[in-house]
């Protein structure tokens, strides 16, 4: 009787353990589901594995260059927890085309889609950018670690703010429109990483701004182009820069893009907003009222509210410089304005919307907002 009795008091504690193992998987899997999906939608693949990373070496330098990483202020805020996926594509490429993203998107106007748009354009213009670098923003260059970006808008608050040496040393920096360097480098720095704008707001600050420094759009070896799809003209541009052709057709019919960019005409040098992205970042943070009034065909996010939310799904810690904040009637609409000038509310935008957020995702610590 002892032996079929050590044997059964063995198989008892066997399964104890067993069920001990199974209930603590169970623990951990309901810590991940039951606070709703949404919590598990804020972290990339790649900041997942960073706050798993289990070497310590890796750990220590991660805690000393990135303490403070967005995606860890986003889960503990409960508003933007629900508003953040990071997992949301931020860049079209030719990879992601298939007849079902052609079949969605040309139900949508842009910028939020193709309605309207030639497939054939569409199309000619993505099997273009066709390999891993049209994928992902950063591409090989970026950090193996904490990725540090400035996003510099062309707000009057830059003017006298001394913010330039600060600027210049995040890893990546982005800039946008009229972003007029010479004679204000103290103010707004020297590095531009990425040049983010729409072919129409790209020329109208080469005409308007020409007389206050705006003579031509930042260029350099490193520096990529960030297309935001507000019309045709963008897919039209982007392909013939990297044929390093004229433009074929439509308004922009003749011009020559190696006079904007360049003359490398590397798919690499260029980078494309997903419609899709525009419509999430919309729906999601911008959701304007004028949507609801007779300009809804117009409005759109201004461009440097684009590039500040593209940052903030692609970077690790991000600052913003020259954006509205609330005390933006102290000064002028623009940092190389050669006199005051009012900051002018647009029908197509909703700059006070757009001031909320900052503010906002400032206060919740995801966003360093620069104010005065």
């Amino acid at each position: 009787m002892d032996l079929p009795r050590r044997w059964l008091f063995r198989m008892l504690l066997l399964v104890a353990a067993c069920f001990g193992v199974l209930f603590t998987l169970y623990s951990v899997g309901r810590r991940f589901q039951e606070p709703g999906a949404r919590a598990r939608n804020i972290i990339s693949p790649r900041a997942f594995l960073e706050l798993k990373a289990p070497n310590p070496e890796h750990t220590k330098s991660q805690s000393q260059l990135c303490r403070h990483p967005l995606s860890l202020a986003i889960q503990k805020d409960h508003h933007f927890r629900g508003l953040f996926n990071l997992s949301t594509p931020v860049l079209l490429w030719g990879g992601l085309f298939t007849q079902d993203l052609w079949n969605n998107l040309s139900q949508q106007n842009v910028p939020y889609g193709w309605h309207g748009l030639s497939q054939k354009v569409i199309i000619s213009t993505l099997s273009l950018l066709n390999n891993s670098e049209s994928a992902e923003l950063f591409g090989a260059s970026k950090p193996l670690s904490c990725i540090r970006c400035a996003v510099v808008g062309n707000g009057g608050i830059l003017n006298g703010s001394r913010q330039g040496q600060k600027i210049d040393a995040h890893d990546y920096v982005f800039r946008l429109n009229g972003a007029v360097i010479k004679g204000y480098e103290l103010d707004v720095g020297t590095k531009t990483s990425f040049y983010g704008f729409t072919v129409n707001t790209m020329k109208n600050s080469l005409i308007a701004y020409s007389n206050l420094g705006f003579t031509s759009v930042p260029q350099g070896k490193d520096l990529r182009y960030i297309f935001i799809p507000s019309s045709i003209r963008e897919y039209l541009m982007l392909r013939a820069a990297i044929l390093g052709v004229p433009v074929p057709e439509g308004p922009d019919k003749g011009d020559r893009p190696h006079t904007y960019f360049g003359a490398e005409t590397s798919a690499r040098k260029f980078k494309l907003l997903h419609p899709d992205f525009i419509r999430y970042l919309t729906e999601r943070f911008l959701k304007s009222k004028l949507i609801n009034t007779r300009f809804r065909d117009m409005y759109m996010p201004t461009t440097g509210a684009l590039m500040l939310l593209t940052a903030l799904h692609t970077c690790d810690q991000v600052s913003a410089y020259g954006f509205i904040t609330s005390n933006y009637q102290k000064y002028s609409d623009h940092y190389f304005d050669r006199k005051k000038k009012p900051v002018i509310f647009y029908s197509n935008h909703d700059l006070s919307l757009e001031a909320v957020l900052w503010r906002g995702l400032h206060n919740a610590g995801i966003l360093r907002l620069f104010q005065r």
